[in-house]
């Protein structure tokens, strides 16, 4: 949809969401300049009705009118903000609800780039690649300071916090090169924090995504970093540290000590990891180290990209060294390390996750 504004005065729209923020700011302008010609006419009209020396009549005003107009005024203004926070607020609540098929991409600003990585393992730096028509879901967090992730043509802006991990997503209506940049003052280069996003047809960005160079998805860096850092020995049923099983939670509900649920989501794998001893599962000892500074931002998503593979779920047992029935981890099991799934029997060196398979 074309956007409703003049072009001098907005930059080009070129996403679904462009369009109802352009509404949004169309309708707040036009209200917002009905109520002040509203008042300066009102000003006007009795500066010079009531100015000194008129015969205009002063007396007291008529009770119908001193009651039910002050009634009617308070009710229009209230319902006019009523109507005008649900318009805003549903068009914000849309998008943070991106559709399940998005295509998944990951974000991390660091002083002062941008770097990006789709899920299936394609690398950018300053630059973003995405098909026309598609969603595209982002999963942001940042390295140092606080950023924030801005595409004007899309009307799309959403912060990268250290330490935590935010959600937006778009889908861009147009072929052509925008411009990305950050809007949340990060240091002395800020304003070189500059990248583009090139949108592309469907089979050019397929041409594109062939000719990037091959390496493991998120899934398998996850997998290998589950089994070097120690994760699958404590992790594993069998193991000797009594620890939860990883293997079909992600989206599931956990029960917490003291009652509390919780959802198993890309914060909630977050904060276990960094803060583990906050949230404690029911009938498990807070026995879990901290990894807070031992892992990277990247490294903290590679590794909730592998257990979200892991599958979701009701909980199944699995005969050790099989991979659950709902994994997405590429590869077949032979091709895998044991360590990619918990419960299977953990060398001392671990081996190789298997070659990525482009879908």
């Amino acid at each position: 949809m074309e956007s409703l504004m003049p072009a001098w005065l907005m930059p080009i729209a070129a996403s679904t969401q462009a369009a109802k923020v352009d509404r949004i700011f169309l309708g707040l302008t036009l209200i917002s300049a009905f109520i002040v010609l509203l008042v300066v006419g009102l000003l006007v009209t009795f500066a010079i009705r009531f100015r000194r020396g008129s015969k205009a009549d002063r007396g007291p005003l008529p009770e119908v009118v001193s009651r039910e107009f002050e009634i009617g005024w308070t009710a229009a203004t209230l319902f006019i903000f009523v109507f005008i926070f649900w318009w805003a607020a549903s068009a914000e609540i849309g998008a943070f609800s991106p559709p399940k098929d998005a295509l998944e991409v990951h974000v991390v600003g660091k002083q002062w780039m941008w770097k990006t990585q789709s899920s299936n393992g394609a690398r950018e730096i300053n630059e973003l690649h995405v098909p026309v028509g598609v969603p595209v879901r982002l999963v942001l967090t940042s390295q140092d300071v606080i950023h924030s992730f801005y595409i004007p043509a899309f009307r799309l802006k959403r912060d990268a916090v250290p330490d935590q991990t935010t959600e937006a997503w778009f889908q861009a209506t147009k072929t052509g090169t925008f411009q990305l940049m950050c809007t949340e003052y990060c240091g002395t280069d800020h304003a070189r924090m500059l990248g583009r996003v090139i949108v592309m047809e469907p089979q050019d960005y397929a041409a594109w995504l062939s000719a990037q160079p091959e390496g493991d998805d998120l899934a398998h860096q996850g997998a290998r970093l589950f089994s070097e850092r120690g994760c699958s020995g404590c992790h594993a049923p069998g193991s000797a540290v009594h620890a939860p099983s990883l293997a079909g939670i992600w989206g599931q509900a956990v029960q917490l000590d003291g009652g509390k649920l919780a959802t198993v989501d890309a914060a909630y794998v977050r904060d276990s990891i960094l803060q583990p001893k906050r949230d404690i599962v029911a009938g498990y000892a807070p026995v879990m180290p901290s990894y807070q500074g031992l892992l990277s931002d990247g490294e903290i998503q590679a590794l909730t990209a592998y257990i979200r593979s892991l599958g979701a779920g009701p909980r199944e047992i699995r005969t050790p060294g099989l991979p659950p029935l709902s994994s997405r981890v590429p590869g077949t099991a032979p091709e895998r390390s044991p360590a990619m799934v918990p419960g299977a029997p953990v060398a001392d060196t671990p081996a190789p996750a298997g070659p990525a398979v482009r879908p």
